[in-house]
């Protein structure tokens, strides 16, 4: 029987690694949907600073099960997005204004971490634009369900994209520091 158990020791390991590592994703991203500045109909967090950082650290396939283990934990009617309890909680909160957004920092999560390995800091920089393209694009699709076509860009884009490009850099800086070996890598 112990020789099962020391056979079973590496994977074993690496699997409470990863969960550790999604867990520890799901509160960063829960701290940083909480971190807000109020606006309507989406408010300013720092979602795309985490979404981006976990990407660009861990790669496409663990930053995304990261951020879908953040929505399963929403969906389940844990507080971790912005403006929850207040706002609503679980798939009625996921549904609303913001749905766009969080389905965008899925994908985001996927296309940010599989544009970033390898690269330097020039294609870490155009991956994460990227990622933020796609996190815009769902966006505005969503919120065009709840403001009119004429206020989308104005509600939705321009008071947040100063910052966004703001937290690119920030995640930009510091991946300069963190061994270039570990990126994409980190949490396996």
């Amino acid at each position: 029987m112990s020789q099962n158990l020391v056979l079973a020791g590496p994977g074993l390991r690496s699997g409470l690694r990863t969960v550790a590592f999604v867990a520890l994703g799901v509160a960063l991203i829960t701290l940083a949907a909480k971190i807000q500045i109020p606006f309507w109909p989406t408010p300013m967090t720092l979602h795309t600073l985490a979404v981006m950082a976990i990407a660009v650290a861990a790669g496409p396939r663990l930053a995304t099960a990261t951020f879908l283990a953040y929505l399963a934990a929403g969906a389940a009617g844990f507080p971790v997005f912005s403006g929850t309890p207040e706002r609503g909680i679980g798939v009625a909160y996921m549904v609303g204004p913001t749905g766009g957004y969080l389905l965008g920092y899925l994908a985001a999560s996927w296309i940010t971490g599989a544009l970033a390995q390898g690269r330097g800091v020039i294609g870490r920089v155009l991956a994460m634009l990227a990622g933020l393209a796609v996190i815009y694009a769902a966006g505005l699709l969503w919120l065009a369900f709840y403001v009119p076509a004429g206020r989308i860009v104005a509600l939705g884009f321009t008071p947040f994209i100063l910052g966004d490009l703001l937290k690119i850099a920030v995640v930009a800086v510091a991946a300069v520091f963190v061994p270039a070996h570990l990126l994409g890598k980190i949490g396996r």
